[in-house]
Formats: structure tokens, C-alpha cells, sequence
């Protein structure tokens, strides 16, 4: 089953959560800078999360339910950085150019992507290597 959109909000919630592993809705909100979403307002978010499978009650202590995310931090990243790019023709490119307009890319930045670029390709070369030469055994 496809995982729903996730709001603004529903992401700040499951970050707090991703940071204290399991929490109250206080705590949850308590996590927020000020000023702070209402008591209320946190606790139908959570709610709704639960009814979209993307956290759980574990357990509950005297009148507070205690929740825990169900989807990884990762994953979540991976969803939403697909989504963003679909807005960008799923290119990466045009994203990165609106990024440094905005200031948001700096050149450092781009020497960083560039060293994991780099990592990433070497490590997809090895892998390459070691699948020729299990193919070259058989």
C-alpha cells in the first residue's frame, strides 16, 4: 500500500518523534520552538498519522498515549525528495540551479556532493567488479 503525503506539520511531528524515539503528545509538542501549535492541533496531527500507518501507539501511561514512528527517517527523505524533484521534470539539475538562486547551494556544498559523487561511483565500480568475477567462477 502506497504511504499517503505527509503536510508540514505531520513531518515536524515525525521528526520530534525520529529525535526522542517514543513520545507523548506533550512531549511532541513540547519539542516545537515557540510559539508552539496547540495541544489540540498536535494531537489530531498524530491521530491522523496513525490513521495514515506512519506512526503507532506503543503504550500508554495513566491518560498519555505514548507513540513511535513507523516509516524510517530515510525512507521519508527519499519520498519527498522524489516528490520535490517531480516539480523539477525529475531532474536534478534544474532543482540544484534554483537551489544556488535562492542561496541555499554554496560552492562548498557542491565540493561535498561532488567527494560523495565520487564514493559512490568508485563503490558502484567495486560492486560491478566483484559481480564479473562471481559470474567469471561459476
Amino acid at each position: 500500500m502506497p504511504r499517503p503525503k505527509l503536510t508540514k506539520l505531520e513531518l515536524q511531528i515525525l521528526e520530534a518523534l525520529w529525535g526522542h524515539g517514543k513520545a507523548s503528545i506533550r512531549e511532541i509538542q513540547e519539542a516545537f520552538p515557540e510559539p508552539r501549535p496547540a495541544y489540540t492541533t498536535i494531537q489530531t496531527t498524530v491521530y491522523r498519522l496513525e490513521e495514515k500507518r506512519a506512526v503507532r501507539r506503543v503504550r500508554k501511561i495513566s491518560n498519555a498515549h505514548i507513540f513511535e514512528p513507523i516509516v524510517a527517517r530515510d525512507v521519508t527523505r527519499h519520498r519527498l525528495l522524489d516528490e520535490i524533484l517531480s516539480f523539477f521534470g525529475g531532474r536534478a539539475q534544474p532543482m540544484m540551479a534554483q537551489l544556488a538562486e535562492a542561496g541555499k547551494l554554496s560552492l562548498e556544498d557542491v565540493r561535498e556532493l561532488e567527494k560523495v559523487l565520487k564514493k559512490l561511483e568508485s563503490e558502484q565500480k567495486r560492486k560491478g567488479q566483484v559481480r564479473r568475477n562471481a559470474r567469471s567462477t561459476d
